[in-house]
């Protein structure tokens, strides 16, 4: 039985080789968690942007994702979001880092993180009404539209996690080291090598003739320089406002 939408037994491995923690994002959801010494981290796969210096109890219910942490990151709990096994206000913060699309029931999840957590529950995700601010929904319309029915909306997430929510763009650097699709916003290339695609779970969603064409289509526009014609002001801009946010509810 799967905990989430993707099955990480099989699509996971890898994982933690392409979808590494980024500084710059990284900096952003530490000033969100405040000066809060114990985190509960949910969702949290190989341990992307889980903070190093604080207490953390990190909840991952992949087998495959939990094998890939780093020897220097504590071991995850086997549990989901929605049930967690911990007492009310056990925490002083909670993040959950690209995952709330993942979850079986995304209320009974954030209804959980904000039950564990006396402080702000911090949740880094996608926007699904923005996702085709990146090129790539040209080539790919199918993996866009799988990603908008997966994002839950931002003000249900607001609603569930706090009192009071706030909102934050999070920019995506030029050479952001997190591969998910709008780090390679300057780097159309990346998305013709498989093991990129293969740590971007969207593409499980798309039908293998689909994800073919929207190669084929990337790669023959690279080749004729259609690409660059339409997009190449991007190779050389700092950094891409896309759908990616930062949620920081409080009580």
């Amino acid at each position: 039985m799967l905990a989430g939408d993707v099955d990480y037994e099989h699509h996971g491995h890898g994982y933690a080789s392409q979808r590494r923690t980024d500084p710059r994002i990284e900096a952003q959801v530490h000033t969100a968690l405040g000066d809060a010494r114990t985190i509960v981290n949910v969702g949290a796969g190989a341990g992307s942007y889980e903070p190093a210096d604080r207490y953390v109890v990190a909840v991952e219910p992949s087998a495959a994702m939990r094998a890939q942490r780093p020897s220097g990151r504590v071991p995850a709990l086997d549990a989901t979001a929605e049930r967690l096994p911990f007492d009310d206000d056990s925490f002083d913060a909670a993040l959950a880092s690209v995952t709330v699309h993942q979850w079986s029931d995304t209320v009974a999840g954030l209804r959980e993180l904000r039950r564990v957590t006396r402080g702000p529950v911090v949740v880094l995700t996608f926007d699904g009404d923005a996702l085709d601010l990146l090129w790539l929904a040209e080539y790919a319309p199918e993996l866009i539209a799988a990603e908008r029915r997966r994002y839950p909306a931002l003000d249900l997430i607001a609603a569930h996690i706090g009192a009071t929510c706030g909102i934050q763009p999070v920019p995506v650097p030029i050479d952001c080291v997190d591969g998910f699709t709008e780090a390679f916003y300057a780097r159309p290339e990346r998305f013709l090598d498989p093991a990129v695609r293969r740590s971007q779970s969207a593409w499980t969603f798309v039908d293998d003739a689909d994800e073919a064409r929207a190669v084929d289509h990337l790669r023959r526009d690279l080749d004729s320089g259609a690409w660059d014609e339409r997009y190449g002001h991007l190779r050389t801009q700092p950094e891409f406002v896309g759908s990616l946010r930062l949620l920081i509810g409080r009580p």
